[in-house]
């Protein structure tokens, strides 16, 4: 069965000429060619990404899903908890019959346990594209088809952060999208201090697409022109050359400890804003006795923090001292959240830019996550640019995002989130459909544990991901470059036709098609559908945009049109700074969103929760996983540089940038000559929960003690014979050694930043990587077989 496409345009010449299309890293144009894939970068990006190369191979790659798909132990015994999950074979099933068995089961656990046994996950990474964008179609589906789901809320990448902005400043979109602009920083700050660096791997990524990536030409036109970039962050290429930064190589974990000793010589000095802190924050007396040492004995001072950060005292107290009467921006990335505690950096650097009366000025304060997205730090579109309506969820049961393990594993348990108790779910059903836990989450012993529990388990996918091989029934999908779309980011000003390139890998159909039949068969096709093919459905959501272009009086082209030329510059708002602009200039008639409508350097309602894990006020709160005798050396587990999260791990680009078909590790020469290592080795990383191999890179850039291994490497799993029943990567996948462990009982978010490990040579024989090879299949099955 073939996708619907509708729009003339879309047929592929014998010799296809280049058109446009648009991923989160960036827009490009590509062409399919006699079977084969060309693509090249947008010409008018200043720093095309590379991650585009990663499409060349994907399209019709072994490791692509051809044909629907269903595990033998699932077809042979039913529904219900089974243990062969993730190591059964799968039997190839007729769209037909597949699509009329997985419509009785989702009725089968409607009617028996209600929607509030269903789990919709997804993570919104899969499509760059509006309409076909995986999460708001699958959602679509559960709450037209069924009521509702369990649901998520917050994320991976900011999971604690999206939590505490709102009690101290406001919205994470309103501190980190409609803040501080490049532009600012290129024309008026004298010192970005950079809490966690501002990798360009991170700051190329956007999504919705981006068309111009400019950090590394704003940061190189800001240090021209004197502004100084100071990076504190383990790994020195957090920060590009361009930036001319200064690099403080923090032990990992300890930046609000650092934060807090720059706060106390600004005060112990007379260095801090009074004046601001009075007109515009709530709490400032609370923190000050801590700060001080009045609340618990112990001054914040430099020679504190130093035996923390493995930095020198005299070092912290020049920088407090070079921070004064300076436009300082201060900019936290979202690594440091992705940790035990990751509240605290988040709200001690709001404070600490408070502390300097910065907050609201042009190019100065406070932005979080500056580099962290192509997102930030850019201006906002003037007109809207629409997206699938999701319709309405009947379910009120949720968790947050990284809490998916403890609610399978646990359900009926309690738990708490920003204030309240809450109590997890029992889930007999996960829908998933644009997402890879088994990228995102951590401790993957535990969470493949944890889909074991479940009685099934359904995929779309493009790939056979870990997360495919642990599903029940896997449907192929298409990938972005086999349909049509349209690309839009509420920050950038190109809107993209999506034009379909290739065409669709076997059997694979879009996300919105199987959903359409799907709910012929559960009686909801015309809830869903809205009456609209594919086609329509991408004329309806243009006309949003095209509306409010012709109510300002600007040029408003009829869907054909746009479609035809391909691209759609769209007008941008003025770059007037937010509400902490706003609300610098008028205090009293732009309050913050927040209790007392200033900013919060203290909080009586999150003191109020009574959380000794996340108190009322930033505060340093030791770890509970440090090295030790037998794990002495932190894990940074990153994002990685050749591909966004896991996606296209196959590709051209992560491929080539693997060393003997495995994810790189980078260690300093120090540590590897204690250990016998050198250059290519391959090593074993591992502790209590996991071990893994990776090849080793030895470089000066990283912080004696540390080691760096990024994520995303499909997770292949092994047999440990050191340790039974220990998760075995041998592809290097991190989140075999991450904890699964919320940041604090405020946010629950996830800490897959860090922890400690040991590592090794490995001198053994090597296992061969299997993570792109499809798994075993079966012979077909009676009454549905291919």
């Amino acid at each position: 069965m073939k996708p619907e496409s509708g729009i003339e345009s879309s047929v592929l010449p014998p010799s296809a000429a280049m058109r446009p299309h648009s991923a989160h890293w960036g827009v490009f144009r590509a062409a399919w060619r006699q079977g084969a894939l060309a693509v090249q970068p947008h010409p008018g990006d200043p720093d095309p990404n590379p991650l585009i190369q990663n499409f060349t191979t994907a399209v019709n790659h072994r490791a692509r899903v051809t044909t629907p798909m269903v595990r033998r132990g699932w077809l042979e015994r039913g529904p219900g908890p089974d243990d062969r999950r993730g190591r059964d074979s799968y039997v190839p099933m007729a769209w037909d019959d597949v699509l009329d068995r997985l419509a009785g089961e989702l009725t089968r656990v409607r009617d028996r346990h209600g929607a509030q046994a269903v789990f919709g996950g997804s993570y919104g990474w899969s499509s760059a594209g509006r309409f076909h964008h995986a999460q708001s179609q699958v959602h679509r589906f559960l709450n037209t088809a069924l009521g509702g789901y369990v649901r998520s809320v917050n994320s991976y990448s900011a999971g604690a952060s999206g939590v505490i902005l709102p009690h101290i400043l406001g919205s994470m979109d309103d501190v980190a999208r409609r803040n501080v602009t490049w532009e600012q920083i290129v024309d008026h700050a004298d010192i970005v201090l950079s809490f966690g660096g501002m990798a360009l791997k991170n700051s190329r990524v956007a999504s919705g697409g981006i068309s111009r990536h400019i950090e590394r030409e704003s940061m190189a036109r800001a240090a021209a022109r004197g502004c100084r970039f100071v990076s504190v962050s383990p790994l020195r290429g957090d920060m590009p050359a361009e930036s001319r930064a200064e690099w403080l190589p923090i032990v990992p974990g300890t930046d609000a400890a650092l934060m807090l000793a720059l706060g106390q010589v600004l005060v112990a000095e007379g260095l801090h804003d009074r004046a601001f802190l009075a007109a515009y924050c709530d709490g400032w007396e609370v923190f000050e006795a801590y700060l001080l040492g009045g609340a618990d004995g112990v001054p914040k001072t430099p020679e504190w923090a130093a035996a923390l950060c493995g930095l020198q005292a005299g070092i912290i107290r020049d920088l407090a001292r070079s921070l004064a009467g300076k436009r300082v921006l201060v900019t936290v990335a979202h690594a440091l959240q992705r940790a035990e505690h990751g509240e605290q950096p988040v709200w001690m650097g709001a404070v600490l830019a408070a502390m300097l009366g910065q907050i609201g000025l042009p190019g100065g304060g406070y932005a979080y996550a500056l580099g962290t997205l192509a997102h930030y730090g850019k201006r906002m579109n003037a007109v809207p640019i629409a997206a699938l309506p999701q319709g309405s969820n009947g379910v009120r049961e949720f968790i947050p995002v990284a809490r998916i393990a403890d609610m399978l594993l646990h359900p009926g348990t309690e738990f708490d989130y920003n204030g309240k108790r809450h109590v997890y779910p029992h889930i007999r059903l996960a829908y998933w459909a644009g997402g890879n836990p088994f990228h995102h989450h951590q401790d993957l012993g535990r969470l493949a544990r944890a889909f074991r529990t479940l009685d099934t388990f359904i995929v779309h996918e493009i790939g056979w991901t870990a997360t495919a091989r642990h599903a029940d029934i896997v449907l192929p999908c298409t990938m972005t470059l086999e349909r049509e779309d349209i690309g839009a980011a509420p920050t950038d000003p190109l809107m993209v036709a999506m034009h379909r390139i290739a065409p669709p890998n076997g059997q694979a159909r879009d996300d919105y098609d199987i959903f359409a039949d799907l709910s012929g068969r559960l009686g909801t096709r015309d809830a869903f559908t809205e009456g609209r093919t594919s086609a329509q459905w991408l004329r309806h959501l243009y006309e949003r945009t095209r509306a409010a272009l012709a109510e300002r009086g600007l040029e408003a082209p009829d869907f054909d049109t746009f479609w035809e030329r391909g691209e759609l510059l769209l007008p941008q708002q003025a770059d007037d700074g937010g509400i902490l602009r706003a609300f610098r200039d008028d205090p009293v008639g732009k309050p913050l969103p927040t209790p007392s409508g200033r900013i919060q350097i203290s909080s009586p309602v999150v003191a109020g929760f009574g959380y000794a894990d996340c108190p009322g006020h930033p505060a340093w709160l030791a770890p509970s996983d440090e090295p030790t005798a037998d794990h002495p050396l932190y894990l940074v587990a990153n994002q990685p540089a050749t591909r966004l999260h896991s996606q296209l791990d196959f590709g051209a680009h992560s491929v080539a940038n693997k060393r003997r078909d495995r994810e790189v590790c980078t260690m300093h020469p120090r540590d590897a000559a204690e250990r016998g290592i050198a250059e290519g080795d391959i090593v074993a990383l591992y502790n209590a929960r996991g071990k893994c191999l990776a090849c080793v890179a030895l470089s000066d850039g990283i912080r004696p003690g540390v080691v760096q291994l990024p994520t995303g490497a499909w997770y292949d799993p092994a047999p440990d014979d050191e340790v039974p029943g220990r998760a075995f990567c041998v592809h290097g996948n991190p989140n075999v050694l991450t904890r699964d462990v919320g940041t604090s009982s405020l946010a629950q978010g996830c800490i897959g930043q860090l922890t400690v490990v040991q590592v090794r040579r490995h001198d053994g024989p090597l296992p061969p990587v299997r993570a792109f090879e499809p798994p075993p299949a079966g012979a077909g099955h009676p009454g549905g077989a291919i």
